[in-house]
């Protein structure tokens, strides 16, 4: 299972300890709808609350180095967004994630 995929089904699945593996302890979240910045801790809270409900993820493109993903995310303010996701490997982690959002009808 590739890196992203363990990503995913971490969110899916709220396991915190895969999260924790999977993420470098120097990650990154920039969200450019907002322009915030988000940290390791952060993102886990984040994904552990239940607001991220991913629907037709997939891998677009995967190496050593860089992933690319894509989404349908359902968040639970019924905000509905197609996300596109950039994430940078280090030391066999996720060391960034740079999200690009557009908003979609519900």
């Amino acid at each position: 299972m590739s890196m992203l995929e363990k990503y995913t089904n971490a969110i899916d699945k709220k396991d915190e300890s895969t999260m924790n593996e999977l993420l470098h302890d120097d990650f990154k979240f920039t969200m450019h709808k907002s322009g915030n910045t988000i940290g390791k801790a952060d993102v886990i809270k984040w994904a552990m609350s239940g607001d991220i409900n991913q629907d037709k993820a997939r891998v677009v493109y995967e190496n050593d180095e860089i992933g690319v993903h894509h989404s349908i995310v359902t968040f639970n303010d019924g905000n509905v967004e197609a996300v596109m996701a950039v994430y940078k490997y280090k030391d066999g982690k996720i060391i960034s994630l740079e999200t690009g959002a557009t908003p979609m009808p519900k």
